[in-house]
Formats: C-alpha cells, structure tokens, sequence
C-alpha cells in the first residue's frame, strides 16, 4: 500500500494527520487495558474469584468499552475530536447501536 492509499482509506489529510491517530491510537490502546485492570481489580474480580468462562469475556468487554470513552478523551487534545467521533460512529454502527 502507498502512502496515499493509506491516507485515503482512513480519511486522513496530512502527515502531521496520521502522526496525530496514530498516538491517539497507541495511548488508547495501552490506557484502555491499565484503566480495565485497575477498574476490575477495584471490583475485586479476578481470576481466583471466578471461572475463567466468566473472567475473561468481563475483563475483554470491559477493555472494549473502556477503550470506546477513552478513544473520544485522548483525541481531544491531539485535535482529533471529529476524526474519532466518525470513526466510534462508525464503529459502534457496525454493532448495531447506530448514533446518528
């Protein structure tokens, strides 16, 4: 894929564009799965505690949701708040919740 390709398949306008997801998208990512830990340990849930059957789908549905707030608060101040609105939009659409 060229540079131009990519650019365009994420509705991306400049370098300092891309520069700016591409971080939003990294600090989300990593943030998402501190802030889940920390919320699931404050719960007291863990793996001694429960069934791996029930842990592991709280602790991945719990990243996921965690990871939709925190994509929309890190964009803000990289500038980026309209790009990630269409792009939970867009997103959650393909779950079935459409926000329009």
């Amino acid at each position: 894929m060229t540079k131009k390709s990519i650019y365009k398949r994420l509705l991306i306008t400049s370098d300092l564009q891309f520069i700016c997801v591409m971080l939003v998208f990294a600090i989300t990512g990593s943030m998402s799965l501190y802030v889940s830990q920390l919320v699931i340990e404050i719960m007291n849930i863990d793996q001694n505690n429960l069934s791996p059957l029930i842990f592991w789908p709280v602790r991945i549905l719990s990243v996921f949701v965690f990871y939709q707030i925190l994509l929309i608060i890190v964009a803000i101040p990289f500038g980026q708040f309209s790009y990630f609105l269409r792009v939970e939009k867009k997103m959650l659409s393909r779950f079935g919740l459409n926000l329009n």
